[in-house]
């Protein structure tokens, strides 16, 4: 089974990403010894993706992959965008943004939000990028316990259910993140 680095400290999309790519051995920064929170300060989500893939590479002198999803509200000019992790400040939790973004959405009738995911892959010396969209709305409140982040309150194009409740196997299908890996996969199969 060929081995991936996945650019993450984050357990949740490790475990999405596992899901997905089920005939790679995926594996996170813990398992390769990358104790670092490395610092993504770029103003778009393809600078985000890059540092971290620069970064390992760099320091662990390994191939590997990274991303950055960034959930983007039309009526909001995009926002949170590239700050969609740390929207309601530094250390925030998942619940304390999905809080905020509801407030900030409180009385706008332009529900439209989209969810963008970029992977940079650093592979034999060559950088490549790939990107998913999803399409969707955001909700006027929470519904559904599963996924993470602003799941509970997104609702693709085409359900009647939240990416909360449509399970990990559907989400990973239709997702922003599944589509990039699709197309990570498809590169990697070449």
């Amino acid at each position: 089974m060929r081995k991936l680095v996945f650019a993450t400290h984050n357990l949740n999309k490790l475990e999405e990403i596992r899901e997905i790519l089920k005939s790679y051995d995926v594996v996170g920064l813990r398992d390769i010894g990358c104790d670092e929170d490395i610092v993504e300060d770029a103003d778009d989500l393809r600078g985000n993706a890059k540092i971290k893939a620069d970064y390992v590479t760099g320091n662990f002198h390994i191939d590997c992959f990274a991303d950055d999803t960034g959930l983007e509200v039309e009526a909001l000019d995009g926002a949170p965008g590239v700050y969609s992790a740390r929207y309601a400040g530094e250390g925030c939790s998942y619940h304390d943004n999905v809080v905020k973004l509801l407030g900030a959405m409180k009385g706008i009738e332009n529900r439209k939000a989209r969810f963008r995911t970029v992977i940079a892959l650093n592979l034999n010396g060559e950088q490549h990028f790939f990107e998913g969209i999803v399409n969707g709305k955001i909700l006027t409140e929470e519904h559904g316990e599963g996924g993470f982040g602003y799941d509970p309150i997104f609702q693709p194009d085409g359900f009647e259910q939240s990416f909360a409740e449509l399970g990990m196997e559907m989400k990973n299908k239709i997702s922003h993140r599944g589509r990039a890996i699709a197309k990570l996969m498809e590169f990697l199969e070449k």
